[in-house]
């Protein structure tokens, strides 16, 4: 099989603008970001929320994220940092890359719990409401693995194989001929996840509509579900990382998380969806932290309204 006939990846990933650098990595989790304010914001607002409170929130947890998921990066491949001839201050560049998922929902978290403190908004609620959000940024944000030449698995002559450049300075190497310099062709790991991210994502949407789920139960299926594709796809992967008994720490990671996520679903299966009512209150109502449960008999007006919306004002899966 040529080269020309696999998937190709880019030769750049940073473009100069005067003493500005734009890089494709930093660009692709802004719009990750971007996507997911935008998504959670009218599944919060059709649940009874109200409008700004996403983005109220997320000025808590998005910084609280990065930081969390270079935390976890850091840890997770200290080589590049710790290592021989590693340099210690580069866990600082995040522009370079390298952001864990794990650290990055977990310290988010906890800014997000800050955020909805000071709001009087229950954690779980707004977690339900985020879920397919964060699953849709995850996987734009994979595509600037895809601009910066990583996160690839082991050697194939698969149709979809991908064509990876050596790389430095957040461009290809060029070799004597001005070409850059072909490592080989591979698994596009970061393209089965994003893949898996966007399937996870119409699940999470499908379920919460069929299901109603509350309290927690579509945030924990969006951590399922996750984990369930980072561990075979964890597997592909060749780049350098930590590991635990011969096997990357970043498998262990999700068969924990994973089944903790499915504990927690059967924990709190049957429990109807709590009802957010801060819609109203931002229009004057009834007081903005005010939660009931949702009757188990015939609906009330409103809860059968707030029904209603649910049904028909969640977006689809993009």
């Amino acid at each position: 099989m040529t080269v020309l006939a696999a998937l190709p990846s880019p030769t750049q990933g940073v473009w100069e603008l005067g003493p500005l650098p734009i890089r494709a990595y930093a660009l692709c989790i802004v719009a990750g970001i971007v996507a997911a304010v935008l998504l959670t914001e009218r599944r919060w607002v059709a649940r009874g929320g109200a409008p700004g409170d996403v983005l109220d929130i997320a000025v808590w947890a998005v910084p609280f994220g990065i930081v969390g998921g270079r935390i976890y990066h850091v840890i997770s491949s200290p080589r590049p940092y710790f290592g021989e001839g590693g340099d210690p201050l580069r866990a600082f560049a995040i522009w370079e890359g390298g952001l864990g998922i794990w650290g990055a929902i977990a310290l988010g978290g906890v800014g997000a719990w800050i955020a909805c403190r000071r709001r009087g908004i229950p954690l779980p609620a707004f977690a339900d409401a985020l879920a397919p959000g964060l699953l849709v940024a995850q996987a734009i944000g994979r595509l600037g693995n895809w601009f910066n030449n990583e996160l690839y698995g082991g050697p194939t002559d698969l149709p979809w194989a991908l064509t990876i450049y050596e790389w430095s300075g957040g461009r290809a190497v060029t070799g004597a001929d001005g070409e850059p310099v072909v490592l080989g062709t591979f698994h596009p790991t970061f393209l089965y996840e994003l893949l898996w991210n966007l399937a996870a994502a119409a699940l999470v949407i499908w379920a919460d509509r069929r299901f109603r789920l509350g309290h927690g139960r579509a945030f924990a299926l969006y951590v399922a579900s996750y984990c369930a594709g980072r561990l075979w796809i964890e597997l592909l992967r060749t780049d350098p990382a930590e590991t635990l008994f011969g096997v990357r720490i970043n498998v262990f990671t999700s068969i924990v998380v994973g089944l903790l996520a499915v504990a927690y679903l059967v924990w709190q299966r049957g429990r109807p969806r709590e009802v957010i009512d801060r819609g109203a209150a931002a229009a004057g109502g009834q007081p903005a932290d005010r939660q009931a449960p949702e009757p188990s008999g015939r609906a009330s007006g409103a809860t059968a309204a707030g029904a209603r919306e649910d049904d028909h004002g969640t977006p689809p899966a993009s």
